[in-house]
């Protein structure tokens, strides 16, 4: 892949790329491409400087799911993004193939948390037990296809691992292609990723001000 065609905007302060699947935004497994090290190299690349540029990771996709990323190019558009999602000014929005339509057509879903990090899952559990966090994601069904499954779009409130995976799951809606949370429920000869995409972004230019707005197609 050449990571220049993954590119939707750039400017001195930030970078908005679309990830693909099954590359992680940034991992710790030696040997393993990840976007920041793509996008250091393509900077690197790029600069007259010949030094290691700097990339903050301002938010995260899992690896298998694609969709639409912001980096700062700069530790003050860092610290400003930063604060546009800490206080959830972020606006993003994704859309899934789920293995049957929810029987409410929109609606919010509400659960409670907790990750297993041996495993590196998630699932729904009480609001007392220990590690639990809050989990809250709307959802609308936009189209319903003749095989039984239907199109989502998706709003989050909160970040949790794996929350839409799991609360979709939860409600017997699992995303298609998911081997983590859906297994039994897609033919996964015909879903070689996840049908989950990262499709819509909205934040404010940490610079300029100006609202940008990113959406895949």
């Amino acid at each position: 892949m050449d990571i220049k065609d993954c590119i939707l905007y750039e400017d001195q302060y930030l970078l908005v790329c679309h990830k693909l699947p099954r590359i992680a935004t940034q991992t710790s497994r030696i040997g393993e491409k990840d976007m920041v090290s793509l996008l250091k190299n393509y900077l690197y690349q790029k600069s007259l400087k010949k030094q290691e540029p700097y990339l903050a990771v301002i938010h995260r996709l899992d690896q298998m799911v694609e969709g639409v990323l912001v980096f700062a190019k700069t530790p003050f558009a860092a610290k400003e993004l930063s604060r546009q999602l800490q206080q959830k000014e972020f606006g993003k929005q994704y859309k899934a193939i789920v293995c049957k339509s929810p029987s409410e057509k929109s609606g919010t879903l509400i659960n409670f948390m907790i990750k297993d990090k041996k495993s590196n899952t998630s699932r729904i559990c009480n609001e007392q037990d220990v590690g639990a966090k809050k989990a809250i994601l709307h959802y609308e069904v936009v189209d319903e296809n003749k095989d039984g499954t239907a199109i989502v779009h998706i709003y989050l409130e909160t970040g949790r691992h794996h929350q839409i995976r799991v609360q979709l799951a939860n409600i017997g809606c699992g995303i298609m292609g998911d081997a983590k949370y859906n297994a039994g429920n897609y033919d996964r000869e015909k879903w070689d990723k996840i049908a989950l995409c990262a499709y819509r972004l909205r934040f404010i230019h940490p610079k300029t001000k100006k609202e940008m707005v990113f959406e895949l197609k």
